[in-house]
């Protein structure tokens, strides 16, 4: 987060940037009222490449004249609209809180997501849902409100148990726009068959989607996202939905029911709105004493904070496990030269950007800075382990360049013995084997403005474009093959 004081943007103080989206930056801001009055609030500024689109532009200013008039307790409030210097914004709510996939990834390590949280998580979603599909206009003439994103990052859940969803508007805006698709690109996994299909919505569309976040709360596995985007849109094409209780037992037959209804391919065939899901879920949690409040999920998120941070209980060790296959991705971002523009973001910002790219890249962030980042795979296939490095490294160079910064990386793969209860080597591992190599590659590679595979590397990444750099020494007489690649 950017904290270099506050900067005046029309009648806000800007405080802070909290995040850079594919839409927005979004700021937690400060307004100033009479006698004294001042109100904490989110300002979500539409990005310059945006902001110069006129289509989306008047998408975004219909769309935000609607989002306007949603005044319920489950959405997130918009109090303004506006322009500064050809700046648009959005002024919002500020919820002081966290977004339902950083809850969930936080709260791993205390087992699967709770089936009454979920269940309460959802129905506060759907009451959402159920208020926006209704709204009319002065006339009584439907508005045929869609949100169009309904996911994981558009849920928020306050530190008081709160749940929220937001971005009704600028959502809507960016998925009409036809020469977006580069923005909602990431977004694919949790769009119904008929919105990648560019058909007609509905709010039975929305329906969907919290299908598709209710079945990854429940069982803990991702449901359409795959490898590429093709192949995502493929199986959101096919509704090909496997049983929730094959991952997670203790689901009730009925349970499954409600599911795997609003998962259904054909609109006609899910549930016909929100309040019939919200009044099916509603019976099931009475049949079956799934109860849970406000007060649950505020302690549930309490208890998640505290223990995020802390290491978790170290199993029996029997000492080292077999060898584990790795993969090692060393990246880090660089300003340009005083010569050149500023970047358009922080380095910081742009560090949250690639937290976002590794998740869903399946990695793990094992050392974080803002300018640098140490990741790995802990392999079961090495081939489909190296592909998953590489697509992550050449989207990070992808979001760096854009954001005004030049990627050094270094991708290796390799052997370690990761000890059972720490899941990492021991002592010393930061400086041997792959991660040593990684890092290496990663300070060649500023030198070449591109990333750094090993030959194993670019023979298991196939038909990806890559470039023979040289047999490099690397210790006394051992020499590896570098590649580039991209």
């Amino acid at each position: 987060m950017t904290t270099s004081g506050p900067q005046q943007f029309g009648d806000y103080h800007l405080l802070e940037k909290i995040a850079t989206g594919g839409m927005a930056e979004v700021w937690r801001a400060r307004a100033y009222g009479l006698a004294g009055f001042e109100k904490i609030l989110v300002i979500k500024k539409v990005l310059d490449s945006l902001a110069s689109d006129d289509e989306f532009i008047k998408l975004f200013i219909d769309e935000a004249r609607i989002a306007v008039q949603l005044l319920h307790v489950n959405i997130v409030q918009v109090f303004d609209l506006g322009e500064v210097n050809g700046h648009y914004y959005m002024a919002m709510e500020y919820v002081h809180g966290q977004d339902l996939a950083r809850l969930v990834a936080r709260s791993r390590n205390l087992g699967p997501f709770p089936i009454p949280l979920t269940l309460f998580i959802i129905s506060e979603v759907l009451k959402a849902l159920q208020f926006a599909h209704a709204r009319t206009d002065e006339d009584g003439n439907p508005l045929h409100i869609v949100h169009c994103d309904i996911s994981p990052q558009n849920v928020l859940v306050s530190y008081s148990g709160e749940v929220k969803i937001t971005d009704f508007g600028i959502s809507r805006a960016a998925f009409q726009a036809k020469n977006l698709h580069e923005v909602i690109r990431g977004k694919y996994a949790y769009m119904a068959p008929e919105q990648v299909d560019g058909k007609e919505l509905d709010g039975r569309t929305d329906l969907f989607s919290l299908g598709v976040v209710m079945f990854e709360l429940l069982t803990g596995r991702r449901l359409f996202k795959a490898k590429t985007r093709d192949e995502t849109i493929a199986r959101v094409r096919r509704a090909d939905v496997p049983s929730p209780r094959t991952y997670r037992p203790e689901i009730s037959e009925d349970l499954e029911a409600i599911v795997l209804k609003s998962l259904r391919a054909l609109p006609d065939d899910r549930y016909r709105d929100a309040g019939e899901m919200l009044e099916a879920i509603g019976v099931l949690m009475v049949q079956e004493g799934h109860r849970a409040t406000n007060n649950d999920l505020a302690a549930f998120v309490r208890n998640v904070i505290e223990t995020a941070g802390k290491p978790q209980p170290k199993q029996p060790s029997q000492g080292a496990t077999s060898p584990q296959a790795v993969v090692v991705l060393a990246a880090e971002a660089a300003p340009p030269p005083r010569s050149l523009a500023s970047p358009k973001t922080s380095l910081a910002g742009l560090a949250q950007e690639w937290a976002g790219i590794v998740t869903e890249a399946g990695g793990e962030i094992w050392e974080r800075e803002n300018s640098s980042m140490l990741v790995c795979w802990l392999a079961e296939d090495m081939r489909t382990a190296l592909a998953d490095a590489v697509k992550c490294t050449l989207a990070l160079k992808s979001v760096s360049t854009k954001a005004g910064y030049r990627l050094s990386a270094g991708v290796a793969p390799g052997v370690a013995r990761i000890d059972s209860g720490t899941r990492r080597p021991g002592e010393g591992w930061e400086l041997a084997g792959p991660f040593y190599l990684a890092r290496w590659m990663m300070n060649l590679s500023a030198h070449r403005g591109r990333p750094l595979l090993t030959e194993v590397g670019a023979k298991a990444v196939g038909q990806m474009p890559t470039n023979l750099l040289g047999r490099i020494s690397i210790l006394g007489n051992r020499y590896i093959n570098l590649y580039e690649v991209g």
